[in-house]
């Protein structure tokens, strides 16, 4: 029996009014305690489309040069959290559904930040990171390298970007409330796979047998509770590679990652919609448990169907005509199902140490005999380009997408319902700015003291040229070359030839490209890189700029883990949660154990900054969480450059677009057939003229709708192109003409309500003199059965 209790009901006798009194002591008490532990924090949330060009532009990530965007899977979008201490502190957290960070993205974000916000929002306390879908448009990063199969910059793609995250950061910080944020971390047994177990192997035994698997298999997800509006949100870090869909797919995807949070997001605003409402709500399918928008506004599956026909016989294809680009944005599915009197609930799925993670669990296989690839070097009869990881739901790369997305979203709902572990204390981060090209590492000697080794300028090894088995590399390369050859070596000569010393410090790696060197026209690659710890009470985050591996991934948070807990004054407890946020702030390709490096695989060969990569960061952020627990501040460090000036771009504008004589654009190309029904599970497929979707992206808008009969004589929008079951396909007949077309693809959801439906197209056309003008077309209605 508690004490106060035990006075209220206890043997002793109180008059009826001290009762009253203690009683209402106690509610006072436990309330005021409540609302305090609900309101340790200001929390905000913020999302915004940086969907960027669906046509012509190289996507990033495979560096492969037939890899062009030409249409939209689903949409990308940057995801934001802020956390305030009422009067202190305050952090910001992107999550971008791009392959990596990019550093002048960064940059003029930050810029951005400052001109509305002052010194509020600095590189001190701003983290953007990437996903890594390879599914996004390319040219955006600033360095060389990173831009040639893009043909150089894209500003459409950079604006986008840095426009989408600006108004994510503003959203966050306008929605700013009392609340609270749980954690909570389970783990994910069958969503990545190692794709360098050769590599891993050259780690340890010791240090291998203290873990269970050769990849990480936690998820650590936060659950954001508004005061007023309970849960508002959930952002979690998870290793595996976005490379579900492979480098052969031209349009735009979040991959896996983005996939999820799109499961997750519709998962979440079903339980705000009822039933029976003038608006559409989610339903969970039994089949595979991603939810599917479902109306109950319109004819019943039992009504006569004879009737639905003779409804969709009345619709013919309409014309091309003119539109307005807000009738796009006002047909986004998602912006009618927002409610104005309550937060946006956003979800993302952010990238960890991935370095080694495929998504592709079924293994790699050879594409000519079946057989798995050799296991050291992922060959096929000493072939690189015949090795080629499985998905879950080979060989459909889009199934494969939605399984390891489901598979994701579902453990996040798992963790999300059960979090309890409330964050508690400081918001509190340290950033520097550090030159990985010579920046001095002390390490211990065997036998006792220290000895001090160097990090090296960038440079690739020739098993970067091998690609992985998520997308092999051309020619004669392969993965595990620590030689290289003469051939090669002559053609990097021709770009630049490395200096001995640089020779030296890359060993045991043959260099093919000598990056950090290469100067023209201007920089190949960083050499400048931001280091971050962004603390919410026991939750740290480490902003790391490249992809490490899962053991490189282990060894920089056991040694942060080792220095915040230590003894001191401002240590953490041992509960501390520690993550590390891939692809953030800028890019610098991988991180690999100096063991693993010593294999050059793909991995090791494009670790750049030489064989103390790894030693380096830990000795630097181990420099950082020293200064988190003491309260110290830190060198700034160089500041990196900003080339935004110095960008070239070879990518053709779009000139102009046309449709032949008598023909507009929005008309219908190839229609459905006249009296159709189709069955959940089937393919609707039509094609519209079209123009380039370069001229507008349409952002927060759709180029693609499917849309429902109400009350027999109005449309309602139902699914869009941020639809896992909608895809837009953008083509020309010719590689110069100025015609093109647009295929709709609609895979009928299991849930799909029956009744009439017909797929409208947006888009804009350019003229010769540069106009832009926007238009709009309709196919046939048809029945859904």
């Amino acid at each position: 029996m508690g004490m106060l209790t035990f006075l209220l009901y206890g043997h002793i006798q109180w008059s009826s009014a001290t009762i009253w009194f203690l009683g209402l002591l106690f509610f006072l008490v436990h309330n005021i305690s409540g609302a305090s532990s609900a309101s340790n924090y200001l929390i905000g949330l913020g999302s915004y489309d940086i969907t960027g060009p669906a046509a012509d532009v190289n996507m990033m990530g495979y560096a492969s040069l037939g890899q062009i965007a030409s249409g939209v899977h689903f949409r990308l979008r940057a995801r934001t959290f802020i956390v305030a201490e009422p009067q202190g502190n305050r952090l910001v957290f992107v999550n971008l559904d791009a392959c990596m960070a990019s550093q002048i993205v960064t940059i003029k974000v930050l810029e951005r930040l400052k001109a509305r916000y002052g010194d509020l929002y600095t590189e001190q306390n701003v983290a953007i990171s990437g996903i890594h879908t390879h599914a996004g448009p390319g040219g955006y990063l600033q360095y060389v390298v990173y831009i040639i199969t893009s043909l150089g910059f894209v500003r459409q793609s950079f604006d986008v970007i840095v426009d989408g995250i600006e108004k994510s950061i503003v959203q966050a910080h306008e929605s700013l409330r009392p609340g609270s944020i749980f954690v909570n971390k389970g783990e994910l047994l069958d969503a990545g796979v190692n794709r360098s177990p050769s590599a891993y192997l050259n780690n340890s035994a010791a240090e291998r047998a203290k873990y269970k698997y050769n990849v990480d298999k936690d998820m650590t997800l936060l659950k954001f509770v508004d005061d007023k509006w309970g849960p508002v949100g959930s952002f979690n870090w998870f290793a595996t590679h976005g490379t579900s869909m492979s480098n052969t797919n031209s349009l735009i995807s979040g991959d896996n990652k983005g996939a999820a949070a799109r499961f997750m997001e519709d998962w979440f605003e079903q339980k705000g919609l009822t039933e029976g409402s003038d608006t559409l709500y989610f339903n969970k399918s039994e089949d595979d448990g991603v939810p599917q928008r479902v109306s109950t506004i319109v004819p019943s599956p039992n009504e006569n169907r004879n009737e639905l026909l003779r409804l969709a016989s009345s619709f013919q294809p309409s014309e091309g005509k003119p539109a307005t680009r807000i009738l796009s944005l006002a047909s986004r599915v998602r912006n009618a199902l927002k409610q104005a009197d309550r937060p946006q609930f956003v979800s993302a799925f952010c990238q960890s140490n991935c370095g080694d993670v495929s998504p592709n669990v079924l293994g790699a296989y050879c594409t000519d005999t079946g057989l798995p690839c050799d296991f050291d070097h992922s060959t096929c009869s000493g072939k690189n380009e015949l090795c080629f990881g499985r998905g879950p739901g080979y060989p459909d790369e889009f199934e494969s997408t939605r399984i390891i997305g489901e598979r994701q979203f579902k453990k996040a709902v798992e963790l999300f319902d059960k979090a309890s572990e409330q964050l508690k204390g400081k918001v509190d981060y340290r950033h520097a700015y550090l030159n990985f090209s010579s920046l001095e590492v002390s390490l211990p000697k065997v036998g006792g003291g220290q000895e001090v080794v160097k990090t090296c300028p960038a440079a690739m090894g020739f098993s970067f040229a091998a690609g992985t088995t998520d997308g092999p590399g051309a020619f004669d390369f392969n993965q595990g070359d620590d030689k290289g050859n003469a051939f090669w070596r002559a053609v990097r000569n021709l770009i630049k030839t490395p200096s001995q010393e640089q020779v030296k410090c890359q060993l045991p790696k043959p260099i093919l490209l000598d990056t950090g060197e290469t100067k023209k026209p201007y920089d190949w690659a960083p050499s400048i890189l931001p280091v971050q710890i962004l603390r919410i009470g026991q939750l740290v985050i480490l902003s790391v700029p490249g992809e490490f591996t899962t053991m490189a991934g282990r060894r920089l948070r056991d040694a942060v883990k080792t220095v915040l807990t230590s003894k001191g004054k401002g240590k953490f407890d041992s509960n501390v949660h520690i993550v590390i946020a891939g692809l953030t702030n800028t890019y610098s390709q991988y991180v690999t154990t100096i063991e693993e490096y010593r294999v050059q695989r793909y991995e090791g060969a494009s670790t750049l900054y030489g064989p103390h990569t790894l030693d380096a960061y830990i000795q630097e952020f181990k420099k950082l969480a020293a200064a988190l627990i003491s309260g110290q501040a830190v060198e700034p460090g160089p500041q990196p450059p900003d080339l935004l000036d110095n960008q070239i771009s070879l990518l053709p504008p779009v000139v102009v677009d046309a449709t032949p004589f008598g023909v507009n654009f929005g008309d219908v190309k190839t229609d459905i057939p006249s009296n159709s029904t189709f069955k959940k599970g089937q393919l609707v497929t039509v094609t519209f003229r079209s123009a380039c979707p370069r001229n507008d992206l349409m952002t927060e808008g759709t180029f693609a709708l499917v849309e429902i009969l109400q009350n027999q004589n109005k449309w309602a929008p139902a699914y869009d192109d941020d639809d896992f079951s909608l895809r837009f396909i953008w083509s020309r007949p010719a590689k110069l003409s100025p015609e093109s077309f647009a295929t709709i693809e609609w895979r009928i959801p299991a849930f799909a309500v029956s009744g009439v439906y017909r797929i409208s197209h947006f888009g804009a056309s350019k003229s010769l003199l540069g106009s832009i003008s926007h238009f709009t077309g309709s196919s046939s209605a048809f029945v859904v059965a």
